[in-house]
């Protein structure tokens, strides 16, 4: 996705997924605390859903629309945070693990993560 482009145009706009099908509504974007650009969206998954964590990176916008390349049901499926709060280094592990995307996260914060998911 463009990186020039100012995250809160993106608040309102349609997400839909590699096939097409309308996933719900942008809530909220995140940025990337060291550069500041935009990483992550929340997508709100119904009128009464939750919202779900999307990447930016490898999404793209189509017209008014975002289309994030994967499946419905893996974003439906996707961690959990809450909204209006900041993601830690660990949450956004979490998620990039979650869709397949690699990570360059400092060695340190990638150990302590694998500690706390039962790794050695």
């Amino acid at each position: 996705m463009r990186t020039d482009i100012d995250p809160r145009s993106l608040i309102g706009r349609k997400a839909f997924d590699r096939n097409g099908a309308k996933i719900g509504t942008i809530d909220e974007v995140y940025l990337d605390d060291a550069t500041g650009v935009p990483e992550w969206a929340a997508v709100r998954t119904g009128l009464f859903g939750r919202d779900a964590f999307v990447p930016l990176e490898p999404s793209e916008l189509v017209g008014d629309t975002l289309r994030v390349p994967f499946e419905r049901s893996l974003i439906k499926g996707a961690p959990d945070f809450g909204v209006g709060r900041h993601l830690s280094p660990e949450q956004e592990l979490q998620l990039y693990h979650h869709y397949g995307l690699d990570v360059s996260l400092p060695s340190d914060i990638q150990r302590d993560f694998g500690r706390l998911a039962g790794e050695d």
